[in-house]
């Protein structure tokens, strides 16, 4: 989508070919539907809080087909949105499935088109380890469209996706239990990250499940019984398996035309995006590096740069701020603590953990947790944690200062908000011990 309208802008001839919906994962079966249904959760804790502010609202009601006609209503205004948007760009839009067929030659529906660049940006899609039962799992594809909620939900994972869908289940009322193999969650950030989230999720009552997996998935009469490897059973109405996610290149062609993948089948590229083959390129979670929306939408925008604006952009992959929307919500930026020992050494650690102002008027325990990764040699912050309701809004601001090499001493001297979470990142004087 961003690499058709930007190219255009920059007076390229430009055809885009989609068999499916416009706006790819991210609209159709990710963040946006994701965070309308993190929404629709988190509503539940909200109405608690209410009453300790003098609010009375008496027992809530969750309509799950409600919930899920909204959300293809908003879908659909998206996707409308995005295919105009492409057509006031002139971008011509082909309906059907491509295939590369050379280094200049693509095929759709049968119809053979030639260009002088080909974009490979076809995204990835979910896997279901390879288990007896596996046929009686769903992905988080599936999961957006259940005709009904269930009682008892397994989320299998411990990244991203199953730590949102796990509190999505159990924020809307569903025994929710997360399994993950691990010992512990978010594996690549912030272990300190992993090791709260997890205590977290807990004391709102989900069942953690840690060091093994589903071996084994039966159906009965009343739902479907899962063997795990350490020899455990579990019974639940849903299995969403959210292990991971490979490139979408199969049946594209692209070996054929020279172009070579890498073992998952991801698009290996230089820092230009540029394949194996000179006039190929591919962006976004094809070519396996970060796997995030506004990274891919970054590598669209560096890459019409270098090949139709005469600028040629190396892809940026420093300091790229994320949020996992769990409940509470995950947000962080930079380097984790593990990772900036490796790099630097000594370090400075800050860290701040404290009940939100909001929640001193109930009898809720939620904590927000802070965390500042200075290298200790420059002072330089190299990495930013959150854990606390909101996380991703107040790390996006953060973000700005971490990409601009702000030091600590320019933390300390930033003016703090007065009363919010968010100051706690300007106001963090202790050193926590090494």
């Amino acid at each position: 989508m961003r690499a058709s309208r930007v190219s255009a802008s920059y007076g390229a001839r430009v055809a885009v070919a989609e068999s499916g919906k416009f706006g790819g994962t991210c609209v159709n079966v990710g963040c946006i539907p994701k965070k309308l249904f993190s929404y629709a959760a988190h509503f539940r804790e909200d109405f608690e809080i209410a009453k300790g502010f003098g609010w009375t609202v008496g027992e809530p009601r969750f309509d799950w087909p409600t919930l899920l006609a909204n959300k293809d209503r908003e879908i659909a205004r998206l996707n409308g949105v995005y295919e105009r948007v492409l057509t006031l760009a002139k971008v011509e839009i082909m309906r059907g499935r491509a295939t590369v067929l050379g280094p200049h030659e693509v095929e759709v529906d049968g119809k053979t088109h030639s260009a002088r660049h080909i974009l490979v940006a076809t995204g990835s899609w979910p896997v279901i380890p390879g288990i007896p039962g596996r046929e009686h799992a769903i992905t988080s594809n599936e999961a957006f469209f259940l005709e009904r909620l269930p009682r008892r939900v397994l989320v299998v994972g411990g990244g991203y996706i199953a730590l949102e869908f796990a509190s999505i289940f159990h924020g809307l009322g569903v025994a929710t239990t997360l399994s993950y193999r691990g010992k512990r969650l978010l594996r690549g950030f912030d272990a300190e990250l992993g090791e709260r989230i997890a205590e977290e999720m807990a004391a709102k009552g989900m069942n953690l499940h840690f060091g093994a997996e589903p071996a084994k998935i039966e159906k009965t009469s009343t739902g479907l019984d899962i063997t795990y490897s350490d020899n455990s059973r579990q019974s639940a109405d849903l299995v969403l398996f959210a292990t991971g996610r490979k490139p979408n290149t199969a049946n594209l062609g692209l070996e054929k035309a020279g172009v070579k993948l890498a073992a998952d089948g991801a698009v290996i590229v230089d820092q230009y995006s540029a394949s194996t083959v000179d006039s190929i390129h591919a962006i976004g979670d094809v070519t396996n590096r970060i796997n995030l929306t506004p990274v891919a939408t970054a590598e669209a925008m560096w890459l019409a740069k270098t090949l139709f604006r005469g600028e040629p952009t190396a892809i940026d992959h420093d300091n790229v701020p994320t949020a996992v929307f769990s409940n509470p919500n995950i947000a962080t930026v930079g380097l984790s603590e593990e990772r900036a020992r490796e790099r630097f050494g000594a370090l400075d650690i800050y860290k701040a953990s404290f009940r939100g102002l909001k929640l001193t008027m109930t009898d809720k325990k939620e904590r927000t947790f802070m965390k500042l990764v200075v290298e200790r040699a420059g002072q330089r912050v190299v990495g930013a944690h959150m854990i606390g309701p909101d996380a991703g809004e107040v790390i996006q601001g953060v973000a700005i200062a971490v990409k601009l090499g702000a030091t600590k001493a320019q933390f300390d001297a930033t003016i703090g908000i007065h009363p919010t979470a968010a100051e706690e990142f300007v106001t963090l004087r202790e050193k926590a011990a090494s």
